[in-house]
């Protein structure tokens, strides 16, 4: 099987594809059944262990393609395709936040590579993600998959692109009068997988599909919803070396002097206030907005927020000026800082994703592996994992707001901190997140029985 992503830590790392992306790699590795070749841009700047390099023919508008094959830590063998306008300090934007503007020359070239190391090495399956991958399949008739982390993004691209990409498959990437990858990929590939049940249920939906509903609506049974899983080796309070006391399921006590320490780190003296933390992207689709507008209601909840993130430049300001006005209830740090989310994880007592729309998140089970209760949106994949506890005493394991607002997000927030508050209450809740197995097992297991089912094989 071949396998192209834009990202896969710890090569390229801006958000939750990364991370979905290397888990469900590492675990097809560890199965006998499959041979898994990784193909990514090549960003510059990777040094890759035993490197060989080769070519490719490439395309009109980038010449001869580079390509890298050697490995990683954590990943193993890779793949890099490349050439001199590929590589940029960061995947899709500049220091502003604004996307490349030679984005779809660089991600349409990288494709094009993709397509014909294919041809090269006759994989079984093609398997792209996103739609930085999906013109992949303008030029590659192999048995393919085709995953929709997010469909909020689609690449489009002017029609006069047609006229470069001239294969008997390149009509259906027109949608509208424009190029679209996402949709072409949908309609070429042998199956797409959402990134969740529920969030393939709520792609059909017009009003949810970014104006995709109908090429999805044609996939009938070919469209199905695998949930994403996270890195349970990475993701366990018992054995983070991030933490300043491990604890676990057992020892949930000693997760207070985790919470003792982020206070610390953060400038806060008071250590007994719930905190509630967020790791996340700053862009709308996360919902930052709304936490932001909730930051003035904190100290009447009792409680305290710790930010972590970057991105679009509106959010970052709006959030450094609310914590130089609010230093005693709201830190934000401005970054990505992969030790500091650990502690976060470990050192908040909620966990909050007012996601406007969510594929599938990965922070709401990484929080309730450390025995942070999310308080979420039910979008997307947060509705297949975050159960509330209110509605469903026996069962739950965070709380959900109904609805995607600042409103709903306080009074989702309100009954979290008086789930908090009753520490009964708060052990069980937080028991049956760090019970549930979050791996990649299970997914692995679906992803299997679709490659199959699409190579015959």
């Amino acid at each position: 099987m071949l396998f192209a992503s834009a990202e896969a830590a710890p090569v390229a790392r801006v958000g939750g594809l990364a991370e979905a992306a290397a888990g469900l790699v590492r675990n097809l590795r560890g199965r006998d059944e499959i041979t898994c070749t990784v193909v990514l841009p090549d960003y510059g700047g990777v040094e890759l262990a035993d490197e060989v390099v080769s070519n490719l023919p490439g395309v009109s508008w980038t010449g001869p393609l580079t390509v890298r094959t050697g490995s990683v830590d954590e990943l193993g063998e890779i793949t890099l395709i490349g050439w001199e306008d590929m590589a940029r300090p960061h995947p899709y934007v500049d220091e502003t936040g604004a996307g490349w503007p030679d984005n779809a020359d660089r991600f349409f070239g990288f494709s094009a590579g993709v397509a014909q190391l294919a041809e090269r090495l006759e994989p079984d399956v093609v398997h792209c993600n996103d739609w930085h991958t999906g013109m992949t399949l303008a030029w590659c008739e192999r048995p393919s998959v085709y995953t929709i982390h997010t469909l909020g993004y689609q690449g489009q691209a002017d029609i006069g692109w047609l006229r470069e990409i001239t294969t008997d498959r390149a009509s259906a990437f027109d949608r509208w009068g424009e190029l679209n990858p996402a949709a072409g990929a949908i309609r070429l590939a042998d199956a797409v997988v959402a990134v969740s049940p529920n969030y393939a249920a709520e792609i059909l939906d017009p009003a949810r599909s970014a104006g995709l509903h109908g090429v999805l609506s044609a996939k009938g049974d070919d469209l199905v919803g695998i949930r994403n899983g996270i890195d349970v080796a990475l993701w366990d309070p018992s054995t983070d070396p991030h933490l300043v006391e491990p604890y676990g399921p057992k020892t949930l006590a000693s997760k207070a002097a985790n919470k003792v320490a982020l206070c610390d780190e953060v400038g806060w003296d008071d250590h007994d206030t719930p905190i509630i933390g967020m790791v996340t992207r700053l862009v709308e689709q996360k919902g930052i907005d709304l936490l932001l507008g909730a930051v003035p209601y904190l100290e009447g909840m009792g409680a305290r927020l710790v930010l972590l993130g970057s991105g679009e430049e509106r959010l970052s300001l709006w959030a450094r000026d609310l914590s130089s006005r609010h230093p005693e209830q709201f830190a934000f740090i401005d970054g990505y800082d992969v030790e500091m989310a650990h502690r976060i994880f470990a050192g908040a007592d909620l966990f909050t994703m007012p996601s406007r729309f969510e594929p599938c998140g990965l922070a709401q089970m990484q929080a309730m592996s450390y025995g942070t209760i999310p308080v979420v949106s039910a979008v997307g994949g947060l509705v297949d994992t975050v159960v509330d506890a209110d509605a469903n005493p026996t069962a739950g394991n965070g709380f959900v707001s109904l609805t995607v607002d600042t409103v709903g997000l306080v009074d989702a927030l309100h009954r979290g901190l008086r789930g908090w508050d009753d520490k009964r209450r708060r052990a069980r809740i937080q028991k049956r997140g760090m019970a549930t197995d979050w791996s990649w097992d299970d997914p692995t297991d679906q992803h299997l029985a679709l490659y199959h089912r699409v190579a015959r094989v």
